[in-house]
């Protein structure tokens, strides 16, 4: 009688230890897919990147980014970036140019960063700027602002302003905050 208590003990117990390894290693999926949201700007392709902007756009909504968090962290070292998406909510004119700039709106970003505004312009690799973006009535179009930390960065958190025109004159303005990790 002993033995068999024994034995049916170990089974349980090879069990329980099963049971829960499966329910740890859901959880850690889990926990990651959660805390990695906001797909990477970087891996999207030109349809995807449309699709969520898509999505962000509201009836009155002249500029949206992605992620919709506003906030972006991008590791010392590595490129990462946001999309924007521009909606022409104007109607009754012909010609329907627009034009887009992302520029630093961080006056303290040498006293964070230990870098000037012309500095980290430049770590903007792809989608700084665009004209004669040509938008129908309720069309939109979006894209990618791609950026570049160079290795050895300061850990810190700066803002960029995306600035949309129409005729020379404000139509859009956003922010992105970009924190800069190790």
């Amino acid at each position: 009688m002993e033995k068999k208590g024994a034995v049916e003990l170990s089974i349980g117990t090879i069990v329980i230890i099963v049971l829960s390894m499966s329910m740890l290693i859901l959880g850690l999926v889990l926990v990651k897919n959660i805390f990695s949201g906001a797909m990477d700007i970087t891996d999207m392709t030109n349809s995807q990147l449309k699709e969520q902007v898509s999505k962000l756009f509201g009836e009155d909504k002249k500029l949206v980014v992605y992620p919709d968090t506003r906030h972006i962290t991008v590791k010392s070292g590595t490129a990462m970036g946001f999309g924007i998406g521009i909606k022409n909510l104007l109607t009754g004119v012909q010609d329907k140019k627009f034009s887009y700039e992302v520029i630093v709106s961080d006056p303290d970003i040498r006293k964070k960063c230990g870098v000037g505004e012309r500095e980290a312009e430049e770590w903007i690799s792809t989608g700084r700027s665009e004209e004669n973006i040509g938008l129908a009535p309720g069309e939109f179009i979006s894209g990618k602002v791609l950026l570049n930390v160079p290795e050895g960065s300061t850990l810190c958190t700066f803002r960029y302003r995306i600035n949309v025109m129409y005729g020379g004159q404000s139509y859009a303005s956003e922010l992105m905050d970009v924190t800069i990790r190790a």
